[in-house]
């Protein structure tokens, strides 16, 4: 149970650590690596998980 906690916890730190630094770029950095406002949380939850 504790390592499911944890496995938990760290994919959450790292959907929101990815989420942030996206987030935190401009709508043309986005573009210019190929996404846009509206992917970041798929993005962040498709990399904290996969």
């Amino acid at each position: 149970m504790l390592n499911s906690i944890t496995r938990l916890l760290n994919a959450w730190k790292r959907y929101d650590t990815i989420r942030r630094e996206l987030s935190h770029l401009s709508d043309r950095e986005l573009a210019d690596i190929g996404i846009t406002r509206s992917d970041i949380d798929r993005i962040a939850s498709d990399q904290a998980h996969g």
